[in-house]
Parts: structure tokens; sequence; C-alpha cells
């Protein structure tokens, strides 16, 4: 079952707030038109650091799983993403396979949901620079590509073009997000869930459920066959 913490997201403001947008630091922005055509302000690195203390204990948790529903470039995937393979380097450095396995599971903890393409790309290169120069640097001349791909398509799946309001995609499907759980012998099963059912699972209908919220699990669209965590690029485009 998926369990999200759900970090505080980036600064998206409604049409109307022009003139608080327009106070922001270029640094926080990419353009006017942006700012005006869709509210687009990036929160900076001493807000982002200053939120993710208030949950430090799971950002310091390399399995503890973030959704950020509007990510933009990933202002604060990054800083997610850092602290959790500082852990993963402070204990599994000396091993490449355990860090492998472990860096691994840090990114397919990490979520996204974002409205614009070009950003989306963005956040995606960024998660997997951020990784990549860590395993070079720990490394050196010993790495993997096949890691890097595995990682390269858990980048895909996880963070999604699309709007966290209507729960859709760019182009107009149901936002799904995979669940990439470790099994044995270095095998991951992807289980499968549409954003909307989360939502509802953790909703506060008044009916039975709301009672015992615990009882009220997300049910999966897909349960896929285990694969080896190096291997994930066997659930291609047909499956996935």
């Amino acid at each position: 079952m998926l369990i999200y913490t759900i970090a505080i997201c980036e600064n998206k403001f409604r049409k109307g707030s022009l003139e608080l947008l327009m106070e922001q630091t270029d640094r926080q922005t990419k353009s006017k038109e942006r700012v005006r055509d869709h509210g687009e302000v990036f929160t900076s690195e001493r807000e982002v650091n200053a939120m993710l203390d208030l949950v430090k204990n799971e950002t310091e948790r390399i399995e503890s799983r973030f959704l950020e529903p509007a990510c933009g470039t990933g202002n604060f995937l990054i800083k997610i993403l850092e602290r959790k393979l500082d852990v993963v380097d402070a204990v599994y450095r000396r091993a490449q396979y355990d860090w492998e396995t472990h860096a691994f599971l840090a990114v397919s903890s990490i979520y996204g949901v974002e409205l614009l393409p070009d950003n989306t790309a963005e956040c995606r290169e960024r998660l997997l620079a951020c990784l990549k120069g860590r395993y070079a640097r720990i490394f050196k001349g010993k790495t993997r590509q096949k890691f890097l791909d595995s990682i390269h398509f858990l980048l895909q799946k996880n963070i999604i073009c699309g709007d966290a309001l209507t729960l859709l995609t760019a182009d107009g499907k149901p936002i799904v997000f995979s669940e990439w759980s470790f099994v044995s012998g270095g095998k991951v099963q992807r289980r499968d869930f549409s954003m909307s059912n989360l939502l509802e699972s953790k909703s506060g209908k008044d009916d039975f459920f709301s009672q015992f919220p615990e009882l009220r699990l997300p049910v999966a669209l897909g349960t896929f066959p285990a694969v080896h965590f190096l291997e994930i690029k066997k659930y291609d485009t047909k499956n996935s």
C-alpha cells in the first residue's frame, strides 16, 4: 500500500495575486509571463530546508515516501533526495551493490506532479544529475549503466506531467503512481495506483471508514511480476 508523506508544495498562486508574485526575486521565477499565466514561483532553498526540517526524521529515512503535488523543477524533491543519499553514503558507501540498492530505494520513494512539461523534464534531469554525481564520486570508474538506466526509468514513472487538481496527466489520462517494493534477492515488485484512489483512501468522508481510517486501503490498478532492480526497464511501454 502506498503511504505518502506530503511535502509542502512549491508556491503556485491563482491569478489575481500578481502583485504579490512580482515581489519574488528573479531567482524564484523564470519569466513574468509564466508568473502571469501560471502563477509560477519557485520556493527558495532556505525556505525548502526550513520546511523539510519540520519533518527531518522522515527526510532521513531512505524508504519514507514523499509526494510533491506541484513540484516545479524539483526544489523540494532535490533536497529530499540529497538528505536520503547522505544516509545512503554514510551507511553503504563501502559496498557498491548495497549503495545501489539503497539509492534505488531512495529515488523510488520520491514522487512529483508538475503542470508544465519543461519543468517536469528539468525536475527529472536534476534528480538524475544529483544521483549520478554522487555515484560517480564514490565509485570512480566502476559505475554501471544498468543502474543509471533503472534510475532514469524510475524518474520517468515517478515524476509526472499533469494537474494535481484535476488528477489528470497532460494527455488527459488519470494520474497513476507506481509503488516499488523490494521483495527478495534484489527483486522489486511494482504496483500501480491512481492518484484519485490514493486520495480517497485518505479522505475524511463521513462513513464507516471515517471512524476507522486504517481500514480504508487504496486498491491497486495492477500488480506486476517482480524483477531485479537493475532490470526494471523490462517494464517497457507495453506494460507501463
